[in-house]
């Protein structure tokens, strides 16, 4: 009965997967098509407006008796068509319904240019993809992706990029009716002083060359100017913000099933979206970043509706065209997201977590911590454990501008197992435990509520200049304070790819499980893989393994930066500060 259950439940599995795949790869081949269509004619309408001797054209027999503001307006018209076709096709392909608009209107213009320059070929190729796309229109119903102001900086250097390796290309494909041999320098000051507008040093033989090349440079100045101030004057879109609502709604789904996930209450991050069940009783909490739906943790709420909000969570992914995907989700969740959506799981490491009941100092294996806490102790330093509801305004801000102070990474990271404030009102019944040497604050452990009966930790930092054993005495004390607190279990870090490292250094382990290992050695000199690890198992916790969904193995490059980009542990367009120096160990989470 057993073995029939599991055969059915991976056939309904597989059926659920095909179906999802029949109907992706039935919504998504129009766009994609559409998209390398409109690249391949934007390349087109680019190369024959930039270089006078691409294909053949009738238009040069012509230039001379037709004015030469005709060719100079057709070849400029192409350059410009033919760079938005470019920059429009990744949009088209994702079925983005502003690019499918967009192009309608590009394309007729890209057809008259083709017959202008008796190019029938192009033109025609123009007319069949606007033809397809209109049958096709009812595909391209994706909604605009949430944005900032921070794509108009970036749109002016690619732009910018662009328009000097074209400007160049411009100038010495028209080299024959340049005056003399001007050098690289002279070219690259005159396509600078073009995209301004400025006659540039060149001079060129005829007139009518002379004014091509200023017009084309022209062109493409002023599209990079009006490109980036439209994007800069748009009003931006938060990319996630979680409403007052939102979080009223999320506090009473925690309150009644908050302790089946110990990341549950990161899903408060104010900069997190939510997304519920018709029903109310679940809830996914997402973030979209560089186009990847990313949830975090379990469904918040009653499982028996979690399918509810997982469906709700994938239309609305279709909608926008975004790829969606689930990072640190447990294993019972991660079941519930592959049986639902047909996606699949990868296990990216282990959440370390300790039983109060069962801890003790005593016995070999925790000699180590048992030393560690007491040499720190005797050092002078002493610990308190308290609700941060017990704090004054003036403790709790003390120990928030520390914690900054002792961050040592530019940015604040975190994303999945990381709330991102410290002392707000509405997280009274967080934890923090604080230790002191001669009446200074020297370390501090945040801890965010798991239910009832549990803590997380959100945060662990310490002054640079403190003891090494500092952290192992705050979590000792924290586990020995809990049950006067009511407190059951405790989570501590999360160490990725747990098992590997584990496994990689036993006897016997095989060739690709030692390499596998020494790349994640080599990665923990950035990234705190080993440290935490080594660091959690002092403890001796249970360890408790976290996935990542994914639909396609092609997607998990992408949601891999996007993961990071959501932790910061890459920061895109972002200001840079100063780094401040950092202590020889600094466990956190990975999010911290």
């Amino acid at each position: 009965m057993a073995y029939r259950a599991a055969r059915k439940l991976q056939v309904n599995k597989d059926i659920n997967r095909a179906a999802l795949q029949c109907e992706t790869m039935r919504r998504s081949w129009i766009p994609i098509a559409a998209g390398y269509a409109s690249l391949t004619i934007g390349l087109l309408d680019i190369a024959k407006a930039v270089s006078p001797h691409f294909g053949h054209s009738r238009m040069g027999e012509w230039s001379e008796v037709l004015p030469g503001i005709v060719t100079t307006v057709t070849r400029t018209t192409s350059l410009v068509v033919g760079i938005l076709l470019v920059m429009i096709a990744h949009a088209l392909r994702r079925g983005k319904v502003r690019a499918w608009r967009a192009v309608m209107v590009l394309l007729p213009v890209s057809v008259v240019m083709g017959f202008a320059h008796l190019r029938p070929v192009p033109a025609l190729i123009s007319l069949a993809l606007m033809a397809a796309l209109v049958a096709g229109r009812r595909e391209f119903t994706a909604l605009p992706d949430p944005r900032s102001r921070w794509r108009a900086l970036g749109n002016l250097l690619v732009l910018g990029a662009i328009d000097v390796g074209l400007g160049l290309l411009i100038v010495s494909s028209h080299a024959r009716a340049l005056a003399g041999h001007p050098g690289l320098l002279d070219r690259l000051e005159h396509v600078l002083l073009g995209l301004a507008g400025i006659e540039g040093p060149l001079t060129f033989t005829t007139a009518r060359v002379s004014d091509l090349v200023y017009f084309l440079l022209l062109a493409l100045g002023t599209l990079t100017a009006v490109t980036t101030l439209y994007l800069a004057m748009r009003p931006a879109r938060p990319v996630a913000k979680l409403t007052e609502e939102d979080e009223r709604r999320l506090r009473e789904l925690l309150s009644r099933s908050g302790e089946r996930d110990s990341l549950g209450y990161f899903a408060l991050r104010r900069d997190k979206s939510v997304i519920f069940s018709p029903s109310g009783k679940a809830a996914v909490a997402y973030r979209v970043v560089s186009g990847v739906m990313l949830a975090s943790g379990d469904p918040i709420g009653d499982p028996e509706a979690w399918p509810a909000a997982i469906k709700a969570f994938l239309r609305d992914a279709r909608r926008h065209a975004w790829v969606p995907a689930v990072i640190g989700c447990g294993e019972t969740a991660g079941e519930v997201w592959t049986r639902e959506t047909g996606m699949s799981a990868l296990e990216i490491g282990d959440e370390a977590v300790v039983e109060v009941a069962g801890f003790t100092l005593e016995g070999r294996a925790m000699r180590n911590v048992r030393q560690m806490a007491n040499r720190t102790e005797r050092a002078g330093y002493t610990c308190r454990v308290r609700r941060v509801a017990d704090l004054t305004d003036q403790e709790r801000e003390r120990v928030k501008q520390a914690a900054d102070a002792w961050r040592g990474t530019q940015t604040e990271r975190g994303y999945s197992m990381a709330l991102g404030r410290f002392g707000d009102p509405a997280d009274a019944d967080c934890l923090v435990a604080t230790a002191h040497k001669d009446g200074e604050l020297r370390a501090v452990l945040h801890f965010v509520p798991w239910g009832p009966h549990g803590i997380s930790l959100d945060l662990m930092r310490r002054d640079r200049s403190a003891e090494p054993g500092l952290n192992e005495l705050l979590i000792v004390k924290t586990l020995q304070a809990a049950p006067s607190l009511g407190i059951s279990q405790v989570s501590l870090n999360f160490a990725m790819f747990r098992s590997v490292l584990a496994r990689g250094e036993r006897l016997g382990a095989g060739p690709v499980l030692r390499a596998w290992r020494a790349v994640l050695i080599f990665l923990s000199q950035w990234f705190q893989i080993e440290s935490l690890y080594r660091f959690n198992a002092k403890f001796r916790p249970i360890w408790e393994p976290r996935f990542v969904v994914y639909p396609n193995a092609r997607d998990l490059p992408r949601i891999s930066v996007s993961a990071l980009q959501a932790e910061a542990f890459i920061t895109l367009g972002r200001p840079r500060v100063r780094r401040l120096r950092v202590p020889r160990l600094r466990p956190a989470r990975l999010a911290s």
